[in-house]
């Protein structure tokens, strides 16, 4: 199920990601929210986890079951009465969920992967209840092409909440080593890496990844009800990989959190102007990550 010279899978991954301070300007959508002022957020502290254990591996299928979570406080600076702000800094933005893996060889050639994850995502207090509407289903069908042993390619369909919102979208799948140094890893347009290996433990790759999720959270106010923060997140950036010490290895990354949508929605998968509270072009900074 790979190419030579690829990433290693990672097992377990431990991570956490430092994001720098940003302007979060606030656009009027609608006369029955207030949270429209401008804010300020001095920094995000983002925290990850991931597990993925290979529960069959065979010459006739592979399968894989994983847990995740992703964690994000924002520090917003004064937020003063602002009821948005106020749960936006006093909670974090969370995701976590299961998800499974399988990979079908058809015959020496052709192979078929099949992803699905469920996520439970929300702004979550005190007194929030956890119900469906935090739920989000996602889920990948690739068929695909080893035509070597340094080359892997295919495609298929995504349903994806990578870009903040439900889409549904076409998938090309293209792992490639052009020589010993040299390779890439394409998923896209979740993500798409160049690859450099300095050595088979000691490795650079330079690309993007579309990362995001909706997140539920109650209204703020004495109304019963939901919002929906859609939020999608653009993420350039250079990664790092080194082996420690056996299967133990050590992960850098530097990159731009370029906002693709950070839009609060009344209606679940809400999608018209007419179903938006508020939305955001939140500025643009660096962040680093060490795992």
């Amino acid at each position: 199920q790979k190419v030579l010279n690829q990433t290693p899978a990672k097992i377990i991954s431990l991570g956490y990601d430092y994001t720098g301070e940003f302007h979060m300007p606030g656009i009027r959508i609608s006369e029955s929210l207030s949270v429209l002022e401008d804010k300020h957020v001095n920094q995000v502290d983002v925290f990850r986890a991931q597990l993925n254990i290979p529960v069959i591996a065979t010459n006739k299928l592979i399968r894989q079951l994983g847990a995740n979570y992703w964690g994000s406080k924002f520090q917003v600076m004064k937020p003063g009465v602002n009821s948005f702000a106020n749960q936006l800094n006093q909670s974090s933005l969370l995701s976590a969920g299961v998800n499974t893996t399988i990979f079908k060889p058809l015959n020496e050639t052709n192979f078929i992967i099949l992803q699905a994850s469920a996520d439970v995502n929300g702004l979550f207090t005190q007194e929030s209840k956890i119900s469906s509407n935090a739920l989000t289903l996602s889920a990948t069908a690739i068929y695909g092409w080893k035509k070597s042993e340094k080359n892997m390619i295919g495609t298929g369909i995504a349903r994806t909440y990578r870009a903040g919102r439900l889409i549904y979208v076409p998938v090309l799948f293209w792992n490639k080593t052009f020589n010993d140094k040299w390779g890439m890893e394409l998923l896209i347009p979740a993500k798409g890496y160049v690859r450099y290996n300095i050595n088979t433990s000691n490795m650079i790759q330079a690309g993007f990844e579309l990362e995001g999720n909706q997140f539920s959270m109650p209204i703020p106010s004495t109304q019963t009800g939901q919002f929906y923060i859609q939020r999608g997140e653009f993420k350039p950036r250079i990664m790092w990989d080194k082996k420690i010490t056996g299967f133990l290895w050590f992960s850098a990354q530097v990159g731009l959190r370029y906002n693709y949508r950070f839009d609060v929605m009344n209606k679940y998968d809400g999608k018209e102007d007419n179903e938006r509270y508020f939305s955001s072009k939140l500025g643009n900074p660096l962040f680093v990550n060490f795992s």
